[in-house]
């Protein structure tokens, strides 16, 4: 990995293990692949149906059986994931911890049980890794894509072109979900599918002109529904890989034949697909009549194969799509670019000072750096609703928004460190505790404090040091008598951190 943030990246090796985890609503995966002159090669690949997102209660809650079944998963998916290099593994939750209000308790646990951090991804950057692994498996051509995947509670839109993905969409509507709410006696009838086709439909009106049928050459769509639709169709006489409305109408009439799942038998259907067959069956028929689809080909690549070319992506600085997201946003909110950039520079290398004495596993420190790094290009982009508060109002554009390449947590994170930058530390109601995001915090106050003339501070003869609750900043000698104004707002800031039991102090022996 790269020694710091202006080095030259280090891409994995070729023979490098990765490996993906895609905690689904309906299945939890685990894809382990092989780097191979940039492509990956499957190793090994496992599938649980775990079934969480039948399993929120009525105030949106993980039940405790649903957890300690993912759990029990986890730690299975853990013993397998043993010696792997925390860089080449990546695990992300999708719709259902999404929605879930104790995502956390469970995003706690799930770490201990897997060895590894669990992240909670938003449905547009779902859709964006979705199309990453659909489109490693396609021909290269200049071919305007459709991509859709009907996961357990949400179903995700791209449109693409190549490796690109243009436009997407996350809608609250899955297999797991519909077969709950419009299947749940298990009974097969045609007003059950006839309301479940067109409540998901009034869903779909919210795509917009984006997705009309006059935007995309071909159709394909990823895993879950899609496929097991697929395996019964072939199983009886249609051809392999492709679906047809006519072919999704005989399989409704085949389950309105059969009348309840309990007496469902179809060669091709898996055990773990019947309770949610009928769900994903209207899903997709409402999608072929509202978006006008005759034929939709069944892609073999999904959201994990994305994901683990997305590593590759994430390990070359170069490259990683979150500095482009970072990029878009300063832009968009008229961010001051040069003096941003000054406050980035800054904080880097007080956060290099800061972590001289701390023990990081590898490539840790570099991962903290680049969230500091992104929090500082950020921090006054709340300037653009208001100057006054511009950090309330960063933190709640950052907590909101949807940028390509983050996960929920690094947002928060991002949130948390702008709504930090100035002003009382109380209003933060954050773990303090957190040595990391301390070291990262006060990297980033002092560091708009020292940049205050707008201008690139001299910060020969400084050191940070970080010990316990104590933070100590050893500045020259007649740095004081030279810089009033900044010494002064130093002096403020050590009562700022005495106010949340901790302790900066400033020394100029």
């Amino acid at each position: 990995m790269q020694n710091n943030l202006n080095n030259l990246p280090v891409l994995p090796a070729d023979k490098t293990l990765l490996a993906a985890i895609d905690l689904g609503s309906n299945s939890f995966r685990l894809e382990i692949g092989r780097l191979d002159s940039g492509h990956i090669q499957r190793v090994e690949y496992l599938k649980e149906a775990v079934r969480q997102g039948g399993d929120l209660d009525e105030n949106r809650n993980l039940t405790t059986e649903s957890i300690e079944r993912g759990i029990r998963c986890l730690a299975r998916f853990g013993e397998r994931l043993q010696g792997f290099d925390p860089s080449h593994v990546r695990a992300v939750a999708t719709q259902t911890l999404r929605e879930a209000n104790n995502r956390d308790v469970f995003i706690k646990l799930a770490k201990k049980a897997l060895g590894f951090d669990v992240e909670v991804i938003s449905g547009v950057e779902e859709a964006r890794l979705i199309y990453k692994g659909v489109s490693r498996f396609l021909p290269q051509s200049n071919e305007r894509r459709l991509v859709i995947d009907i996961g357990g509670r949400s179903t995700e839109f791209i449109l693409g072109q190549g490796f690109v993905s243009q436009h997407t969409a996350s809608l609250h509507v899955g297999s797991v979900a519909w077969s709950l709410k419009h299947f749940g006696s298990g009974d097969y009838t045609e007003n059950a599918f006839t309301r479940a086709e067109i409540a998901a439909e009034s869903i779909f009106d919210t795509l917009g002109t984006h997705f009309n049928h006059t935007q995309w050459d071909i159709a394909y769509g990823a895993s879950g529904t899609v496929g097991a639709v697929a395996d019964v169709l072939v199983q009886y006489g249609r051809p392999i890989n492709t679906i047809t409305k006519e072919g999704l109408y005989w399989l409704r009439d085949e389950l309105l034949r059969t009348k309840h799942v309990d007496k469902l038998r179809l060669l091709g259907l898996k055990e773990d697909r019947k309770p949610v067959i009928a769900g994903g069956l209207s899903i997709l028929i409402g999608i072929f009549d509202f978006l006008k689809i005759e034929t939709l080909n069944v892609a073999q690549g999904a959201l994990r194969h994305g994901l683990l070319y997305d590593m590759l992506a994430r390990d070359n600085e170069m490259v990683d799509l979150r500095n482009a997201s970072v990029q878009r946003l300063a832009r968009k909110f008229d961010v001051d670019e040069p003096h941003a950039k000054t406050v980035a520079e800054v904080a880097g290398k007080l956060f290099e000072k800061i972590s001289e004495n701390i023990h990081f596993a590898d490539g840790e420190q570099q991962v903290h750096a680049r969230k500091l790094h992104w929090a500082s290009l950020l921090h006054e982009i709340g300037c653009a609703v208001s100057p006054i508060d511009a950090n309330l109002h960063g933190a709640y554009i950052l907590e909101h928004t949807e940028p390509a390449g983050f996960s929920q947590s690094e947002l928060h994170c991002l949130s948390l460190l702008t709504l930090g930058y100035k002003g009382k530390l109380k209003r933060l109601e954050t773990d303090f505790s957190d040595r990391i995001f301390v070291m990262q915090l006060v990297c980033l106050r002092l560091a708009v404090i020292l940049c205050h003339a707008r201008q690139m501070p001299n910060l020969r003869g400084f050191q940070l040091h970080f010990k316990q609750n104590n933070i100590q900043l050893n500045i020259p000698k007649s740095w004081p008598e030279k810089f009033p104004q900044s010494y002064y707002l130093l002096d403020e800031e050590t009562i700022a951190w005495q106010k949340i039991n901790w302790r900066l102090e400033i020394s100029n022996t």
